[in-house]
């Protein structure tokens, strides 16, 4: 995909990895939309990029998620990607983690993704990508964190299974799947506290990594032991 002009929208914009994406979007030609769930902070970030659009979304509301999508590519003229950098974390033992927190984890990390690139789907064309970040737990999932690595793991194995559907149509599917990284995701953990972590990898190193796997047809981001980002063309 040639970045420069691609139209490009990004769910989650206004945290710290959908910030970094958002600037190197632009930074390389590409023209993003801005969707996010505090209107405040997406206000903001629309004012510090004049003539981007933005869109408000909803977790909970599978259809505030679509309709974002039709919108975007409205005012855009078409979308040739739709990348989801949101999400939330939950820590502490799963005999511990009550009913709700797992509900939110599971609504916000896989079934609001899910219902961005559902809707996705019925509107790009061959050549266009859908990509999602959902960490190294979707592998290898951690104790302490059983709950939050269900969410991922299930956003990681419905991109799966989809990409091997979208091929037919020409539409590719990109994880990112990072080790943990320094944006203090951690420390707004919806339930418990984090155990201690090593320092994290640099979020603007990865999510211009992002950008490179979308141009250069990759299906997977990963991040080495040592924090270097890595594309690989075919997804394991």
């Amino acid at each position: 995909m040639d970045i420069d002009g691609a139209r490009v929208l990004v769910a989650g914009a206004t945290g710290e990895l959908g910030t970094a994406l958002t600037d190197e979007l632009i930074r390389r030609g590409a023209r993003p939309a801005l969707v996010g769930r505090g209107p405040d902070r997406l206000a903001e970030a629309a004012r510090q990029r004049p003539g981007v659009p933005t869109a408000v979304f909803d977790a909970y509301d599978p259809e505030s998620c679509a309709r974002t999508v039709h919108r975007a590519a409205a005012e855009l003229g078409g979308l040739d990607a739709v990348v989801t950098v949101f999400g939330t974390v939950a820590f502490g033992a799963a005999d511990e983690t009550g009913d709700e927190v797992a509900e939110h984890l599971m609504a916000v990390n896989f079934l609001a993704p899910a219902a961005f690139f559902r809707a996705a789907l019925g509107v790009l064309p061959p050549g266009s990508v859908i990509a999602a970040v959902t960490g190294v737990v979707a592998e290898r999932p951690q104790p302490g964190m059983a709950d939050y690595s269900a969410s991922k793991a299930a956003l990681g194995a419905w991109l799966h299974a989809v990409r091997r559907e979208a091929r037919g149509a020409g539409i590719r599917v990109l994880e990112i799947r990072p080790g943990h990284l320094n944006t203090g995701f951690a420390r707004r953990a919806v339930a418990g506290s984090p155990p201690p972590l090593p320092p994290g990898g640099d979020p603007l190193r990865v999510m211009g990594a992002v950008v490179d796997a979308l141009a250069d047809d990759a299906e997977l981001v990963l991040t080495a032991p040592d924090g270097t980002p890595v594309a690989e063309r075919r997804a394991r």
